[in-house]
């Protein structure tokens, strides 16, 4: 098939990889190039480089609605487009395009998770399994009809980065066998709308600890989090950044939450609305990422101390 592939970062690269081997991949578009880092410095996006490693055409339009956008790409023509975390919506016209239609590979089980951060909120929520769904793509947010979902289990050792390393891993072969389907005249399944739920975009707000929040709940933000917004909470007026935690014991039981109840070598046992939590690596403000041994060589923690949001 004649493949107009779009993505941008780098869960979507074994996809993109998959349909080079297996189909005719004529162009892909991806999100402009930005800056990144202190220093400003433009860089490709994962896909970009990927496509122009193999001399693959790039687009990279700042809104992929424009009539002239939608022109090129009608010239192209491409027989599917297939999407996976590309980062604009589609609009009708360029949905209309391809004679397969357009073939979003969500990170999701939709109808669960329709929206911008699936990964984080499956996490976020503590759900025990998550997945991927590919669908054909119509106006609305993630509500097309779905060809195939794979689902992998999730446990407290999951976060976003393994997470979506994962997910993307299981792309590349299950994009391949829904295009089988496409060709075979499948028909895609109406998702349940009433059975929907969202995953909004993340902000800097959702970072921030909130100490009243039971400590699975905690735990579960925490992996869901990084590497940004990533989970903040206040030490006597320095920000620190919780980057991974463990369930705590009853000793933190009768304090006020956020309370810093002991301070072991490897750990500090932060009390939480319910339970405690132990936080084993963090990281200061214009620091490295350190464990929590090697950050008490540097700073002074102090018992009984009340972390705040």
């Amino acid at each position: 098939m004649r493949v107009l592939f779009m993505g941008t970062p780098h869960i979507a690269v074994p996809p993109l990889q998959a349909l080079m081997d297996a189909h005719q991949v004529i162009a892909v578009v991806t999100q402009p190039d930005r800056p990144k880092g202190r220093g400003g410095r433009v860089s490709f996006s994962p896909v970009k480089q990927v496509a122009v490693d193999a001399g693959l055409p790039v687009l990279q339009p700042q809104r992929v609605k424009d009539e002239r956008v939608v022109e090129n790409i009608r010239c192209l023509a491409p027989e599917v487009i297939v999407v996976m975390a590309f980062g604009q919506i589609l609009s009708q016209p360029l949905l209309d395009i391809p004679k397969y239609g357009c073939i979003n590979i969500h990170a999701s089980l939709l109808p669960k998770y329709r929206g911008a951060a699936p990964i984080n909120w499956a996490l976020a929520n503590g759900d025990k399994e998550t997945g991927l769904a590919t669908m054909r793509m119509d106006a609305g947010l993630d509500t097309g009809a779905v060809y195939q979902s794979v689902v992998t289990p999730l446990t407290m050792e999951d976060d976003a980065i393994g997470l979506t390393e994962r997910l993307g891993q299981m792309a590349g072969p299950l994009i391949l066998e829904t295009l089988n389907l496409v060709l075979d005249g499948r028909k895609p399944t109406p998702q349940d709308d009433a059975q929907a739920t969202l995953a909004p975009r993340l902000t800097r707000e959702d970072g921030q600890i909130d100490w009243q929040r039971p400590a699975t709940e905690i735990l579960n933000r925490i992996r869901a989090f990084v590497p940004w917004p990533g989970s903040l909470t206040h030490y006597e007026g320095e920000v620190w950044k919780i980057l991974k935690a463990v369930p705590g014991d009853s000793r933190a039981n009768s304090a006020t939450p956020g309370t810093i109840v002991r301070v072991d070598g490897d750990s500090l046992l932060v009390a939480a609305g319910d339970g405690s939590v132990r936080i084993t690596q963090l990281q200061a403000p214009g620091k490295r990422a350190m464990d929590v041994r090697s950050f008490l060589n540097g700073h002074q923690v102090a018992k009984g101390v009340v972390l705040g949001g």
